[in-house]
């Protein structure tokens, strides 16, 4: 167990030496998605970041209880807990009972993840399978002084909270700047100060999830199932909870106001935030048109896109920025890491025909320490990928026999690419046929791009409409030419 390990902290703002609250044991909580939709690809980044710090973890020799919960009630229209409940919405417009809506959309969160290759949590719990433990949280919240109910609804405090607790201590915010910016929501005459925010929801007549309570029969708001759940597999204190950085202003926020005005102690120990994903440097949404569902990214059909990129291609992408950095999706960038993740698994694939010698040119263990180094740097992925690709340099030097590898070196080059790629990356090969083909693919277009260097169209275009014919399809372009399944 590395104890130099680094995590870039929220609540500070620095990094901090990890330092687990029952070393050698971890837990850490994960926001998980809210299963009334298809996952988007930011929920996807999230996940697979916490997937590298999971593996990474467990690699490192923690014994990690890894808690991502389901939100299948109470995530309403608003921020702050206002509005129509969204499985209710989107239960009548599919004509399904709201449950057959979360078991639809909970599969298909499965489903993408595991094309992402990522790990199952330790623990799934989900918000209508904790009704109990969320209303024995907020009984003692109202018994500590920090909640009122109003009219059958019950509401967080937040100035009475903030008379004794820091509110805004995840994001360094100004209380007065955020009453200012409040927007005029339905409830506001319930409440005692604008910030309030709803613990537990009076049912409308029309409300199809519905729970009895102390204060009549309602639903949770949506903040207070992560605390409940939490502190039910993790304790009043854990160690990471982790989430999009979306997620800090209001939702952590409440979360940390609700367990502190709970159990008087702050939840967790660090606090870790994955960034956005822009398109083409522009915030990826819905309503600009150009945010696309992971199944429309992996076959190409979204007007962005000029061809489907594989699920390991789109993690390896991933993977090349930190998670904490934003992350830009473009046809260029994504076609750049299809060529270097076929670049990498072509270069493991040539390890078993390496020929060990007596003396090595090579030393792989300082690659392994470089490894090491930067994913204790807060699992800088980026560098361990430069890392790697300076051992696929080596493999391709002693295949083509410029450089000689000693069993020795081999066998820490082998294990490199096995700890890296595979256990911590969690990367996997694709089809063997599929990377074949993209061998002899390669060298056709590089012969085609020699004929078409020396004038000979003919030869140039007798290659291309021949793959045509064979239902390849290339499309050129000024960073080169990209091939595609027509």
């Amino acid at each position: 167990m590395d104890t130099g390990l680094q995590l870039y902290n929220t609540l500070t703002r620095k990094k901090e030496i990890f330092e687990p609250l029952n070393a050698p044991h971890v837990g850490m909580y994960v926001c998980g998605p809210t299963v009334y939709s298809d996952v988007h690809l930011g929920n996807c980044r999230t996940f697979i970041s916490f997937d590298l710090i999971f593996r990474y973890l467990t690699y490192s020799g923690y014994k990690v209880r890894y808690v991502r919960n389901i939100t299948d009630a109470g995530h309403l229209e608003g921020d702050r807990d206002e509005g129509d409940d969204k499985f209710a919405k989107r239960a009548k417009l599919e004509q399904l009972e709201p449950m057959e809506i979360v078991q639809k959309y909970t599969l298909g969160f499965h489903d993408v993840l595991r094309m992402f290759n990522t790990l199952p949590p330790s623990i799934e719990p989900t918000a209508t399978g904790h009704i109990i433990e969320q209303i024995e949280m907020i009984k003692e919240i109202i018994s500590n002084g920090y909640a009122y109910e109003a009219n059958g609804t019950v509401y967080f405090d937040v100035e009475k909270y903030s008379k004794e607790y820091n509110y805004t201590i995840l994001t360094n915010r100004n209380m007065e700047d955020m009453l200012a910016n409040t927007r005029e929501l339905g409830g506001q005459d319930e409440k005692r100060g604008r910030l309030d925010f709803a613990l537990w929801i009076k049912a409308k007549p029309e409300t199809l999830m519905r729970w009895a309570s102390p204060w009549g029969e309602g639903f949770p708001g949506w903040h207070i199932e992560c605390s409940a759940m939490s502190a039910k597999y993790l304790g009043e204190e854990f160690d990471i909870h982790g989430g999009g950085m979306d997620l800090a202003a209001t939702h952590h926020t409440n979360e940390i106001a609700q367990s502190e005005a709970c159990s008087h102690k702050q939840p967790a120990k660090y606090w870790m935030h994955t960034n956005m994903l822009t398109v083409n440097g522009t915030r990826m949404s819905k309503s600009l048109g150009n945010g696309f569902l992971p199944e429309e990214l992996f076959k190409g059909e979204h007007v962005l896109l000029e061809k489907g990129f594989s699920p390991m291609t789109v993690k390896f992408f991933m993977l090349q920025a930190h998670y904490r950095s934003t992350l830009d999706f473009s046809n260029e960038a994504l076609d750049a890491s299809e060529k270097g993740f076929k670049r990498l698994m072509n270069a493991i694939s040539l390890m078993d025909k390496l020929s060990p010698s007596e003396s090595s040119d090579f030393e792989i263990g300082p690659i392994i320490d470089n490894c090491l180094k930067a994913m204790n740097d807060d699992f800088n992925s980026p560098v361990v990928i430069a890392e790697l690709f300076e051992a696929v340099r080596i493999i391709n030097t002693v295949y083509d026999g410029k450089g000689t590898i000693s069993a020795a070196e081999l066998d820490k080059l082998k294990k490199l690419m096995k700890d890296f790629v595979f256990d911590i990356f969690g990367l996997k090969a694709e089809d063997t046929s599929n990377l074949e083909l993209n061998s002899v693919l390669d060298m056709v277009i590089e012969l085609r791009k020699t004929a078409k260097e020396n004038k000979d169209y003919a030869t140039s275009d007798k290659i291309r409409l021949g793959l045509q014919s064979m239902g390849i399809q290339l499309k050129d372009s000024k960073e080169g030419t990209t091939w595609n399944k027509a």
